[in-house]
């Protein structure tokens, strides 16, 4: 750790800290929000639709340089910064209101109760956005400035190299904005225009159950380059083992008769192997990553002491002293980080939209702030699009049911106590991962940490409030659980409450994911990225893993060392294309689900897979993408 605090000594941003410029400005913020109300509905469709969403910081940081340097002709690269931080809360406010909500329509309309007020909605969003931001304040210099040159946090980095790539124009912009063109061409010819699959899987012959696939996508491929070979080989090896391992087991034990095991309501013989990952593995998964998480909180108590000690401590000196501070060092009063925190508990334990009582509101503080921690660290890994966010909420719902059930309060009240509990904290989990990914790119730029968090802060505000008319519109539209909105992780949330509530939860499958966690920490390896991988279907991290291999490919080729200085600015090359990637698919992928919302078809019906060779020459289309990234670095390098 000593070595880590020597480099980050000599670490100095973009912008100095004795530079100031505009930063949260009126420009910025109507800039900002307006972009967390689009990126948050956008994303409530998408995520709605396929159970996933997209990163908004990226194409938040491309739009603003769009707006503030191309149309108003204005220079601050840390106005930039600001409307990407507020734009991109409404993205993982929306993700975290998604993946537990719906369950409520759902059972409000088996109940022939209609449907959630908007106020209930906006109230439990903006409990949960508010303790996400304020959750992570503390926690900043702890993961962000101390452990820079441990935790990569892939789409901050990312968004700062795009930042940088437009202030200082040239090379850096050409080359991040060529990847920008190629991630948002190839995300619209295979998701817009469907010429050839996104995804692609084949079976195993003679090996049932087993599968190969992989989403063949422009952004996995550029995580997988900045997050290197040895992070995306970890995710990999936890899908191999769902994937070769335990769903072929299952399988194989169910083939000779009709076994039938909760939550599947077919035996196994029926199932192929997405129902096996589906109804078993995910649950196997989310007890790897729980355990996981309950480790890393535990290896990470000293460094949350001592953070919390150091907080007090700079506000325990002379006020004098405190306004001396760095401007690139300076966070939220720990003062008002306090009283907001105790005010929106105490708001929770009271009001009567959030039914959980104060025996819930303790369990929001303390789950809330261990897995604002565990996301922003695990973000720091793997990426924000990798956070396994809806497995950190399964295990609090779990526990939640279980205490209320115990507890009495059971039936239809304790479900949806339950849920609420389970919703805000989904919440504070995405916020907090999406606020660290914020904050490492202000730490790169040289942004001023209150001001930023200030943003999220806002951007959270605004975009619960609009949250609850998205789902209800959408709702109205179509119906969550339908085949236009099938809300899988809410579902799934759903599934997990009644089974905890009517007693039948397979507690098997959560226990085998944890013993899984076990044995990876024993042989010495991080238990996460493991456990993500096999949380996740295959089909991610495979292409994760692609990207992973050009890097270490191109690292070992060209012997990269950190002590070349002239080979790092070379390094940045290979990240800037990368995060154009990442950028062109992020845009693209909002602009569809957009016209989604609108009803607009981009279908060209002129698939490919009709003359034959499908996938084929999807695999073509990705190995000239994965091409692209390869030439492109090693042109670098020659210069």
């Amino acid at each position: 750790m000593s070595g880590a605090n020597s480099n980050n000594k000599k670490f100095q941003p973009y912008i100095p800290a004795d530079k100031v410029l505009p930063e949260l400005t009126g420009t910025s913020l109507i800039i900002g929000v307006l972009l967390a109300v689009v990126f948050g509905g956008a994303n409530a469709y998408l995520g709605l639709k396929v159970g996933m969403t997209i990163s908004a910081s990226i194409p938040a940081a491309v739009i603003s340089m769009g707006i503030i340097r191309g149309i108003l002709k204005r220079d601050s690269i840390l106005e930039n910064n600001i409307v990407q931080t507020i734009g991109s809360s409404g993205e993982s406010l929306a993700a975290g209101a998604i993946f537990t909500l719906p369950a409520l329509y759902i059972w409000m309309a088996e109940w022939d109760l209609g449907t959630p007020s908007l106020v209930t909605i906006a109230i439990l969003s903006l409990m949960g956005g508010i303790l996400g931001a304020l959750f992570m304040i503390p926690l900043r210099k702890a993961l962000i400035v101390n452990e820079h040159e441990t935790l990569p946090y892939p789409e901050g980095t990312a968004c700062a190299e795009v930042l940088l790539a437009g202030e200082e124009g040239g090379e850096k912009a050409r080359t991040t904005f060529m990847g920008v063109g190629m991630g948002a061409a190839y995300k619209f010819i295979t998701d817009g225009f469907r010429l050839f699959p996104s995804t692609i899987e084949t079976t195993i012959p003679g090996y049932k159950g087993a599968a190969l696939g992989a989403d063949i996508l422009p952004a996995l491929l550029g995580v997988g380059y900045i997050i290197g070979p040895k992070i995306s080989a970890y995710m990999l090896s936890g899908a191999a083992i769902g994937w070769f391992a335990i769903i072929p087991l299952i399988l194989y034990i169910g083939s000779g008769g009709e076994v039938l095991l909760y939550p599947a309501d077919v035996p196994i013989s029926q199932l192929d192997h997405w129902g096996i990952w589906d109804n078993y593995i995910r649950y196997i998964g989310a007890g790897a990553v729980a355990f996981g998480g309950v480790f890393s909180l535990v290896k990470a108590i000293p460094l949350i002491v001592r953070t919390f000690r150091d907080a007090i401590g700079s506000y325990a000196g002379k006020r004098d002293d405190r306004e001396k501070a760095v401007r690139t060092d300076q966070d939220i009063s720990f003062r008002i980080l306090i009283i907001g925190s105790l005010a929106i508990i105490l708001a929770i334990a009271m009001l009567p939209a959030i039914p959980v009582g104060i025996f819930g509101a303790v369990l929001i503080a303390v789950f809330g702030f261990f897995f604002a921690t565990v996301s922003s660290r695990i973000v720091g890994l793997v990426g924000s699009s990798s956070n396994p966010v809806s497995g950190m909420t399964i295990a609090t719902l779990i526990i939640t049911a279980v205490l209320f059930k115990a507890t009495g309060n059971d039936g239809r009240a304790g479900m949806i106590g339950t849920l609420s509990v389970g919703a805000v904290i989904c919440i504070i989990a995405a916020l907090a991962g999406d606020m660290s990914q914020d904050l490492k790119t202000g730490f790169l730029v040289g942004a001023t940490p209150r001001l930023q968090q200030y943003g999220e802060l806002i951007g959270a505000v605004v975009s619960a409030l609009a949250i609850g008319g998205v789902m209800t519109l959408l709702n109205n539209a179509w119906g969550f659980g339908s085949s236009e909105l099938p809300a899988p992780q809410a579902t799934l949330m759903r599934l997990v409450i009644e089974g905890v509530m009517g007693g039948n939860l397979p507690w098997t499958l959560v226990l085998i994911g944890a013993g899984i966690g076990l044995a990876v920490e024993l042989l010495g390896l991080p238990v996460l990225p493991v456990a993500i991988g096999l949380y996740l279907p295959l089909h991610l991290s495979v292409t994760v893993m692609a990207g992973g291999l050009i890097r270490g490919f191109l690292d070992r080729r060209y012997k990269i060392s950190k002590e070349d200085d002239a080979v790092k600015r070379q390094i940045d090359s290979g990240i800037l294309y990368s995060s154009g990637l990442i950028a062109g698919e992020g845009l693209i992928g909002i602009l569809l689900a957009v016209f989604a919302v609108w009803g607009v078809n981009t279908d060209l019906g002129l698939n490919i897979g009709q003359l034959g060779g499908l996938i084929v020459f999807a695999l073509l289309a990705f190995t000239l993408l994965g091409q692209s990234l390869y030439k492109h670095k090693r042109k670098e390098m020659r210069l």
